[in-house]
């Protein structure tokens, strides 16, 4: 039995370090200060949000962060920055990542690392009240506002282009908004036709609104969505992507967003980059 135990403590010790051996490497300067800053902007449902009960930070990015930083061991400091202000953060060293569902774009990659997580897209939506908006094409000529901040309008500009002026229909008048939310209060004033943001939210925003809005057609363009790292902190995004795939691997990445209804946009193992 004795010789059975010290078997038995022989190769537990033997797997554990195994396990550090592979674990992922921290940089020095992180593990020296102790925390790893992280900014996120909680105004976009249910990726990052305050809960209306405990104002608390919550959401498909929280939740994937804080399974992030108990597998790295390392806390996650959660910064509230103005998502204008989230790459020069990076740049100067206010925070050491973004994860608010930032799109992976390849202007931004001149100055960011994204580690992708999550695939998402720009999608149309409008009041139920519009009973004559049901197809993206009806939306040829209207007025439709998104988030300036994002990439959505120019998205939205290569769709009209594509499927409104080249069939010989008029354009869609792109308008620019501070928000979603600003959005979608100008498409209950009737300032606007219709609005887009990223398909992902509009279940949620459906849910505690609902009868209210309706979908309208495929979502515009599928984009990735990434974890954003300074370009000069390689080692930090490499220690995160390796996470991310063991995450993946055992899937504790699919059940949190599967708690967020958020299936549709796993992405099969993280990237660097991916977005062309």
């Amino acid at each position: 039995m004795k010789l059975i135990a010290l078997t038995a403590a022989i190769s537990a010790l033997f797997c554990a370090c195994s396990w550090a051996a592979d674990a992922p490497v921290l940089p020095q300067a992180i593990k020296d200060k102790g925390f790893i800053a992280a900014g996120i902007m909680p105004n976009y449902p249910p990726m990052d949000f305050k809960d209306p009960a405990t104002n608390q930070l919550t959401g498909v990015d929280y939740d994937l962060g804080m399974e992030m930083s108990k597998r790295l061991g390392i806390e996650f400091r959660w910064q509230e920055t103005a998502f204008e202000q989230m790459v020069s953060g990076l740049a100067t060293n206010r925070i050491d990542i973004v994860l608010s569902g930032m799109t992976d774009t390849a202007e931004r990659q001149k100055t960011v690392d994204f580690v992708d997580y999550f695939s998402t897209g720009p999608q149309f939506y409008t009041l139920e009240t519009q009973k004559e908006l049901k197809a993206a094409s009806d939306l040829c000529g209207k007025k439709v506002g998104t988030s300036r901040r994002t990439t959505f309008p120019v998205e939205i500009a290569k769709w009209s282009e594509q499927n409104c002026e080249a069939k010989g229909k008029p354009a869609i008048t792109v308008v620019g908004t501070e928000g979603s939310a600003d959005a979608r209060a100008q498409l209950r004033q009737a300032r606007l036709d219709a609005a887009v943001q990223g398909s992902e939210t509009l279940p949620y925003i459906q849910s505690q609104e609902p009868g209210v809005f309706k979908i309208i057609g495929e979502p515009l363009a599928r984009q990735l969505t990434g974890l954003g790292v300074a370009k000069t902190n390689t080692p930090l995004s490499a220690a995160i992507a390796a996470t991310l795939d063991t995450m993946i691997k055992d899937g504790s990445y699919q059940k949190i967003l599967k708690k967020w209804d958020q299936e549709d946009g796993a992405v099969a193992q993280a990237q660097i980059n991916g977005a062309k």
